[in-house]
């Protein structure tokens, strides 16, 4: 079973043990990084095995590796040779493991390590990309049998992970540890054990402490929200695919969920620039279900074997079921949007409404097709002019640019004003996509994004005394209704009220 590596990065042994006693229930083994302490701390490493209290891991990072160690070579190696000097015979009170690059050749560091237990990783950093033959290069690694082998590598694209997945397939059986470092192999880190994994690194993040490589989880995050601990070869993987997914909610959602009902299942997040490589991928890991979000609700239309009526009718499909013949896709947005909506209007339809809609990305379809499926009028205004009349022609729906012209059809449509684009969301730019427009207090105004609650729009809008909505409401709808499609049965209702 693969285990939780909390890495400390403080610069003194006691503010290290200040933040592994806060996090030490979430802790299977500790990585002190030595070539993050100061100086004069460096020389009290031999004394942390037996403070911790728990399997340590003794790493000096060079900077050319990825780490803050900028000495020259010979004063690491002392540095590694104190950490292992005095060895006890108790093998809890010594370093469990120490990390040792590849070209480190220093036998009689080596042999201290081994006489007296402790087990040697034997290290690979790639800061610029992965590499070709990922099994190769474990198998070069080890120079003793007894050794693990660690390739972390630096993944730019989704098709890096599928190899690295399809190497760790190869090395099945192996003791090792594979990483791919960065925004798009953070899930190799959530899902270690299917990746063959030893262990997975992770830093506190509440302690404001640096990650120590790019695309650690925080370990309480990791222990907790997708239960890393109970992740086996057995457990169903879902998870929700787009790019850059920085705010979404889903995987809170999706694993509260599986932990109150306790099903072997985790939801993780595939950020992806490729939906070609990632349902390789996905085939590959027999991944059972995928929420997909902007900007991939249309390209994975081609993908799909079978799919709903509102994904032919609407041309936008966000929730993907594996099925023994393929993918079968539906769209849970329009529902979703929709009952969010009469539910902020008290309407039970929008007759004798007029919305005014704004982008023209898969959104905004599902929002128009909603829309005119409850009898209400609308115009689509986007950036780019010929996107909003293919949302809006479909429909008889009006449209235009956001632009002077624009603004002036706002008014004639200006009962409900919808946002459906990035603008202002987490992560993203801040910017109003409607600044030009002044809210007359009049408009029911709804921002399908949620994180933050207030975007700069609907700031502008409530400060105007419009009554306001943010898209929370509605991406939980959307998930209940995707939970009933991956599930195969409608979520417990008593569940609802605790999440």
């Amino acid at each position: 079973m693969a285990k939780i590596c909390l890495c400390l990065t403080g610069k003194t042994i006691k503010r290290n043990m200040e933040i592994l006693s806060k996090y030490r229930m979430f802790t299977d083994i500790a990585e002190l990084r030595v070539d993050c302490l100061d100086p004069d701390e460096r020389l009290q490493i031999r004394s942390f095995p037996e403070l911790a209290g728990l399997p340590v891991i003794l790493t000096i990072r060079r900077d050319t590796d990825g780490g803050f160690f900028t000495g020259g070579e010979g004063a690491r190696i002392k540095l590694l040779a104190n950490g292992l000097a005095y060895a006890k015979a108790d093998s809890r009170l010594n370093f469990a493991y120490v990390d040792l690059e590849e070209d480190i050749d220093v036998p009689s560091l080596e042999e201290a390590a081994r006489t007296f237990g402790t087990r040697i990783i034997r290290s690979y950093h790639n800061l610029n990309g992965t590499i070709d033959n990922i099994p190769a290069k474990i198998q070069s690694l080890r120079h003793v049998g007894d050794e693990i082998a660690k390739v972390a590598v630096a993944v730019k694209t989704t098709n890096d992970v599928l190899q690295i997945y399809r190497a760790a397939k190869t090395c099945a059986g192996q003791e090792k540890i594979l990483i791919g470092m960065g925004h798009y192999g953070s899930y190799t880190r959530i899902l270690a054990e299917r990746f063959g994994s030893f262990l997975s690194y992770s830093y506190a993040s509440s302690e404001s402490e640096t990650p120590a490589a790019a695309g650690q989880l925080d370990v309480r995050e990791l222990a907790e929200l997708y239960r890393f601990r109970k992740i086996t070869k057995k457990t169903k993987v879902y998870g929700i695919a787009g790019n850059p997914l920085k705010a979404t909610v889903s995987p809170w959602f999706f694993n509260t969920v599986f932990s109150q009902e306790d099903t072997d299942a985790v939801y993780v997040p595939f950020p992806a620039d490729s939906v070609a490589d990632l349902l390789e991928l996905a085939e590959d890991m027999k991944v059972q279900g995928l929420s997909v979000t902007a900007p991939y609700k249309e390209d994975v239309i081609p993908f799909l074997i079978k799919c709903s009526v509102p994904v032919q009718s609407i041309g936008v499909c966000n929730t993907m079921i594996r099925t023994k013949d393929g993918w079968f896709g539906d769209n849970t947005d329009a529902e979703g949007f929709s009952g969010s909506l009469l539910k902020f209007l008290d309407k039970k339809n929008l007759k004798w409404q007029k919305a005014a809609i704004i982008g023209a990305g898969g959104a905004a379809r599902s929002v128009a097709a909603e829309i005119h499926r409850l009898g209400g009028k609308a115009v689509v205004l986007n950036r780019t002019i010929h996107n909003a009349r293919n949302v809006a022609s479909q429909y008889g729906f009006r449209w235009g640019g956001l632009d002077n012209h624009g603004i002036e059809m706002i008014r004639k449509y200006s009962d409900i004003i919808i946002q459906t684009t990035s603008a202002g969301m987490e992560g993203s730019d801040a910017s109003d996509p409607l600044e030009i427009y002044n809210f007359s207090g009049k408009e029911a105004v709804m921002d399908l994004i949620y994180k933050p609650e207030m975007t700069p729009f609907l700031e502008r809008a409530a400060a105007a005394g419009c009554r306001t909505s943010n898209g929370y409401d509605m991406v939980i709808r959307q998930a209940c209704l995707q939970y009933s499609c991956f599930m195969g049965k409608e979520i417990p209702h008593q569940l609802i009220p605790r999440i």
